[in-house]
C-alpha cells in the first residue's frame, strides 16, 4: 500500500474536512470526529486531520496512479470551500 501526504497552512481546516465529508457523504462512505474525517474511495482512503494552523491529508492506496489523481480531486474540492483564501499550496509526497 502506497500513501501520498500534504500539510495545507490554513486556520480553516477542521471547517473544510466537515465541509468535504458532508458533500462526498451522499456518493461515498465518510466519518467525521471534531476536525478530523476519513473519505473511502472505491480504491483509497482520504483522510483528514486539522490543527491550528493546518490541514493534514493522508491519501492511501494500492494504485500509485489513482492515488496521484486523488491528489487533484482533494486538492481542487478543498480549494472550492477554501475560495477566500485559495488556492492554497499543496505540497504531496509519498510514504511507503
Amino acid at each position: 500500500m502506497s500513501t501520498i501526504e500534504a500539510t495545507v497552512k490554513t486556520e480553516n481546516g477542521g471547517k473544510y474536512v466537515r465541509q468535504l465529508c458532508k458533500h462526498w457523504s451522499h456518493k461515498l462512505e465518510t466519518q467525521v470526529e471534531g476536525d478530523a474525517g476519513t473519505v473511502t474511495f472505491p480504491n483509497a482512503v482520504a483522510t483528514m486531520v486539522a490543527g491550528p494552523e493546518s490541514l493534514a491529508i493522508a491519501i492511501s492506496g494500492e494504485d500509485r496512479a489513482d492515488l496521484e489523481r486523488l491528489t487533484d480531486v482533494v486538492a481542487s474540492h478543498i480549494d472550492r470551500f477554501a475560495f477566500r483564501e485559495a488556492p492554497l499550496a499543496y505540497e504531496w509526497t509519498w510514504r511507503e
